[in-house]
C-alpha cells in the first residue's frame, strides 16, 4: 500500500454558493449552512469526511450570506489544535476586486493561491461543501499517488438515464479520463465493460500542487467571464496533456453505487430527508466508526407525552411517532408524527398531524394543525388549526411551493 503524506495535503472546501434553487431556505444563509437530518448542517458531512480521513488543514472558501456558516464553524469546529498545524478556517474572498465575487470554482482557488504557495503541499484536495455522503478521501489520494496523476476526479457510478443531470467522465479500462461531457442528453459515454452505466463527476478533485498552481496562473490571466470553472475551462485544457484519472467512489462498505446526493434543489433536499426515514436508510447516521460531527447543543432528551383514549366523538390526546427522526429537545405533546424529521427544540402540540415534514430548530406546531409534505424553517410558530399541503392553490398564495408540490415556509414567516 502506498504511504500517504496527509500532513502535507491541503484542503479547500467550496462553500460560497448562493443556492438559489433552495430558496427560501437560503435567503439568509449559505447552502452549506442549511440544516440537514434534524441535528446537522450540510457542511458537516464534508467536514466529518475530512476528519475521518486524517485531513486536518482545511480552508472553507465562503462568500454568500456567510455569517451563519462562519458561526457554525467557529463554535462547532474549532477543536483542531493550531499549534500542531491543524485547522479549519473560513476564508472570505479577500483578494477579489471590490463589488465582485468569485467567477467559479477555479477562480475561487486562484484567489487563494498564496495559501498554496506559502504551505507548498504535495497535493491539494478540492471539495464541494453542499453534498451529502460518507467518503474516505484517503482511498482517492492513494490512487492519485499510485497513478502519478496530475489530477484525480472523484466519480460516482450512475445509470445512463441520469446522465443529463451530471457532468460525465469518459474513461478507458484503466480509469484514465479521455473526455468530459457536460450533462449529455444522449449518447453519454459508458463505463468500459459496464453497459448502461456511466461515471458522474462528484466535483471532488485531487491536484498535484505544482500542476494546480501552473494551471491557475494561466487561468487567472484570462479575460473577465472566461476560465473561472474547473469543469468548463481548466480540466478540458488538461486532457491529453497530463495524466488525469477518475476515482470510482465505492462507499465505506465498498458499495457499487454508494449514497451521494446533491441536495441543491427543494426536491432533492426533501427526498434526501425522506431517505433517512426508511427502516434501513442507505445513508447510515448511526455508524459508530464514522460519526457525523456538528455543533453540539445542550438540549434535553426528546419526549413524547399523552396516551388518552378516543372519547367516541374526537381523537384523544395521544402521541404517535412512526418512521421519524427526533432531535434532542423535541416534544410531541399528543400529536401524530409520520415519516418526518424534527430538529432540536421543536414542539408539536396536541392533535396536530405531521406527514412527511421537515421541521427545523425551535419551530412550534400548534394544536389541530395538519401538515403534509412541507418544510418549516426555524423558530416559526404555526398557528392552531393551520392546514398545509392539501390545497396547492391556497398554499401558493401563502408560501413557496416547488414544482412537485413541496411547501416551504421560510424563517420569520408572517402568519397573519
Amino acid at each position: 500500500m502506498v504511504p500517504l503524506d496527509l500532513r502535507n495535503t491541503l484542503v479547500f472546501i467550496l462553500a460560497g454558493g448562493v443556492g438559489s434553487r433552495l430558496a427560501p431556505l437560503t435567503l439568509a444563509r449559505a447552502k452549506p449552512a442549511v440544516p440537514f437530518g434534524g441535528s446537522y448542517r450540510i457542511i458537516d458531512f464534508t467536514l466529518s469526511n475530512c476528519i475521518h480521513s486524517d485531513l486536518r488543514r482545511i480552508h472553507l472558501l465562503t462568500q454568500y450570506q456567510a455569517r451563519s456558516l462562519e458561526e457554525h464553524i467557529r463554535f462547532g469546529w474549532s477543536f483542531l489544535p493550531r499549534r500542531l498545524e491543524q485547522w479549519i478556517t473560513c476564508s472570505p474572498p479577500h483578494h477579489v476586486s471590490v463589488g465582485k465575487w468569485y467567477r467559479g470554482t477555479a477562480d475561487a482557488i486562484y484567489h487563494n493561491i498564496d495559501t498554496i504557495e506559502d504551505w507548498k503541499p504535495n497535493n491539494v484536495v478540492i471539495l464541494s461543501g453542499d453534498h451529502i455522503y460518507q467518503m474516505d478521501y484517503r482511498d482517492m489520494l492513494r490512487e492519485h499517488v499510485e497513478h502519478e496523476a496530475a489530477l484525480t476526479i472523484g466519480a460516482v457510478k450512475i445509470p445512463v438515464s441520469e446522465a443529463p443531470s451530471f457532468g460525465i467522465l469518459q474513461v478507458d479500462d484503466q480509469n484514465r479520463i479521455t473526455g468530459f461531457v457536460e450533462k449529455p442528453k444522449e449518447n453519454a459515454p459508458e463505463i468500459p465493460g459496464q453497459p448502461g452505466f456511466c461515471l458522474a463527476s462528484m466535483g471532488i478533485y485531487v491536484f498535484e500542487s505544482e500542476e494546480l498552481v501552473r494551471r491557475l496562473r494561466v487561468d487567472g490571466k484570462m479575460p473577465e467571464g472566461e476560465g473561472g470553472d474547473f469543469g468548463h475551462h481548466v480540466i478540458p485544457r488538461m486532457l491529453g496533456e497530463v495524466p488525469i484519472y477518475a476515482h470510482s467512489f465505492q462507499g465505506l462498505g465498498g458499495e457499487d453505487q454508494p449514497y451521494w446526493r446533491d441536495v441543491g434543489t427543494i426536491e432533492a433536499y426533501f427526498d434526501a430527508h425522506m431517505d433517512l426515514c426508511n427502516v434501513k436508510p442507505q445513508l447510515n447516521l448511526y455508524r459508530k466508526d464514522w460519526p457525523t460531527y456538528t455543533l453540539w447543543h445542550n438540549d434535553p432528551p426528546a419526549k413524547t407525552v399523552f396516551n388518552e383514549p378516543d372519547d367516541g366523538e374526537s381523537r384523544g390526546r395521544r402521541a404517535e411517532v412512526v418512521d421519524s427522526l427526533l432531535a434532542p429537545g423535541v416534544v410531541v405533546s399528543g400529536g401524530i408524527v409520520h415519516r418526518s424529521i424534527l430538529s432540536n427544540l421543536v414542539y408539536v402540540d396536541e392533535r396536530a398531524e405531521l406527514d412527511e415534514c421537515i421541521i427545523m430548530r425551535g419551530a412550534r406546531v400548534g394544536k389541530n394543525c395538519k401538515l403534509k409534505r412541507c418544510i418549516i424553517d426555524k423558530w416559526n410558530e404555526v398557528p392552531e388549526g393551520t392546514v398545509i399541503g392539501f390545497d396547492r392553490q391556497e398554499d401558493e398564495r401563502r408560501f413557496t411551493v416547488s414544482k412537485t408540490g413541496i411547501v416551504v415556509v421560510g424563517s420569520g414567516h408572517n402568519w397573519e
